[in-house]
């Protein structure tokens, strides 16, 4: 796979698309679109992630749109998909199956883009964001030494 993208990046810029926040804002959701089938116990909205599970179809429909529009790359839907923000959701079990299906979402988009014209392949790349809790600074003005999460937790994700 290596090869195939430094192949063709030696003839073309590749395009990467583009904000999936940005795109799931849009669709203005209600708590109901975050948590329908998830069994949740705690307000959802917002958790951009899960709608890998509850509306996949609204996600599948974000990456056709980037592709269409001219993406070479579409990142999955799993900005926040880690144990650590995930933790704010009371979703912490749920972090695995969030990943997987966002992978498969993406892949399957990109595959049936690349099936149609093969001469214009499509990838995949993984969506890792930052989390909401720091190891580099205090979020504490009060105490400049204190850090709400250390590397090992960190290091889990």
């Amino acid at each position: 796979m290596r090869s195939i993208i430094e192949n063709l990046l030696r003839k073309k810029i590749m395009v990467l698309d583009g904000a999936m926040g940005t795109a799931i804002q849009q669709l203005h959701l209600d708590e109901d679109d975050f948590s329908v089938a998830c069994n949740c116990h705690s307000a959802q909205k917002g958790n951009n992630d899960l709608l890998n599970l509850t509306h996949p179809e609204l996600i599948t429909a974000i990456h056709r749109d980037y592709l269409e529009a001219g993406a070479d790359i579409i990142e999955t839907n799993t900005f926040n998909a880690s144990c650590v923000s995930q933790a704010d959701y009371g979703m912490e079990d749920r972090v695995y199956e969030i990943n997987f299906r966002g992978a498969q979402l993406a892949r399957a988009c990109a595959d049936s883009f690349t099936l149609a014209d093969p001469d214009r392949p499509r990838f995949v790349a993984g969506s890792i964001g930052p989390t909401n809790k720091t190891a580099s600074l205090s979020p504490n003005v009060e105490d400049p030494g204190f850090r709400n999460i250390d590397f090992d937790a960190l290091q889990v994700l």
